[in-house]
């Protein structure tokens, strides 16, 4: 079968260059995306050697794979993240992550205002790069800090809790441009309050259920005898959450993580929730992710670099600079030393696996390809967008490294 030999030779090259990134303290997402790219450019290149791989983007069970990583990716982030860290979270991690998401969010618009040329795409296309600027990976963040044992000094602990309110912003910045990118045009103030209404109806029900209906539904699986029913529980669940995302016209991704979300160790025992965490990691980190990750790097088309070289390298600055600029300066305002400042900065300015997510959506929906004839900045927003983000995750542990070192490890 097909599907074999592609899923073989990919695991192959991911698990090789996540391996390599890691052992050069980097994320091994990095080495998987590297991999990806230099797999498309090798597959590209020698297509008639090839046949099979290079026509991965036809190819229906490949993109339901990628789906599937999209999917059990979202279930992941929402099963490390917990509602109760929203209630320890301070102030002061409130003002950061709103500088976080305001100054990046409004560089990423003002760039794209200047660069972008107009069309009826535009204010999706705008929306698009505000979005993904102002989204962390908060993952990243969180390895980084533990390998430097930061995890529980005062920046660390701002960071972590500023991340909990960053991600619930950026859930809802989603929502709104995964809806938008169906029309390709900012809707008018009715059809956005209607998208608004389905965005708060869908939080509404998926609340109500994970709060009050998913521990009852635990408790009375408990005396089941058959395997892995907790496993598949969340998994059933998380479908329904993302069958109800997508009728209310939003993505299934939404589901997924809601899902998640609301699966603590409060609605089953702490052994079990372990259980079930790791399995989902296992098949997400081992199989499903390195597999998604590497179509993106397959899809990014390195001639950007000489297509827009300006362009991808303002989007890199800027989306540094924004996010150091906006957190760490209200980190500095709400009474952090300045390394201290400059560390919640450097923290908040990684992207990872959220922005790759929102890109590919947008790459799906043909946000790219249009209007017609696609002018060069718009042709090649989508392999922009995946550079920055790996060049964000490639710089950001090294500053975090260096204001660590200035301010003597304390």
């Amino acid at each position: 079968m097909e599907i074999l030999y592609i899923l073989l030779v990919i695991l192959v090259v991911t698990r090789v260059f996540g391996e390599l990134a890691l052992r050069l303290g980097q994320p091994s997402l990095v080495g998987e995306l590297i991999g990806g790219v230099l797999l498309g450019v090798t597959v590209h290149r020698f297509d008639a050697t090839f046949p099979v791989l290079s026509e991965l983007s036809g190819n229906p069970v490949f993109v339901g794979i990628t789906d599937l990583g999209v999917f059990f990716l979202m279930l992941l982030a929402g099963l490390e993240m917990h509602p109760r860290g929203l209630a320890k979270a301070s102030g002061g991690a409130l003002a950061v992550a709103l500088g976080g998401l305001v100054v990046p969010l409004a560089a990423g618009a003002a760039l794209g205002w200047l660069w972008i040329p107009d069309s009826d795409w535009k204010a999706t296309q705008l929306l698009f790069l505000a979005t993904s600027l102002a989204i962390t990976a908060i993952p990243v963040a969180v390895k980084v800090l533990i390998d430097l044992g930061q995890l529980d000094s005062k920046p660390g602990q701002i960071i972590v809790s500023a991340a909990v309110f960053d991600d619930v912003f950026g859930l809802v910045l989603l929502a709104v441009l995964t809806a938008l990118i169906k029309t390709g045009e900012l809707p008018g103030l009715a059809s956005l309050a209607g998208l608004l209404a389905k965005v708060l109806l869908f939080f509404a029900i998926c609340t109500a259920l994970g709060l009050y209906v998913l521990p009852r539904l635990a408790r009375r699986l408990k005396g089941l005898l058959i395997e892995e029913m907790e496993f598949s529980m969340l998994l059933v669940v998380a479908l329904g959450f993302s069958m109800l995302a997508e009728a209310l016209e939003l993505h299934f991704i939404l589901g997924a993580f809601l899902a998640g979300l609301f699966f603590t160790n409060r609605t089953l025992d702490t052994a079990v929730f372990d259980d079930v965490t790791r399995k989902v990691s296992a098949v997400t980190s081992g199989f499903l992710a390195p597999v998604f990750f590497a179509s993106i790097g397959y899809h990014l088309d390195p001639s950007a670099l000489g297509a827009i070289p300006g362009f991808v390298i303002a989007l890199v600055v800027v989306a540094m600079l924004s996010k150091i600029l906006g957190a760490g300066l209200v980190g500095r305002w709400i009474g952090l030393q300045r390394s201290d400042a400059m560390e919640v900065g450097f923290a908040m300015s990684g992207r990872g696996a959220v922005e790759l997510i929102i890109a590919d959506i947008a790459l799906r929906a043909g946000l790219f390809a249009n209007p017609q004839p696609t002018p060069p900045i718009v042709a090649n927003l989508f392999s922009a967008v995946v550079i920055m983000a790996i060049a964000t995750t490639l710089l950001m542990p090294l500053g975090m490294r260096y204001t660590v070192r200035v301010r003597g490890g304390r």
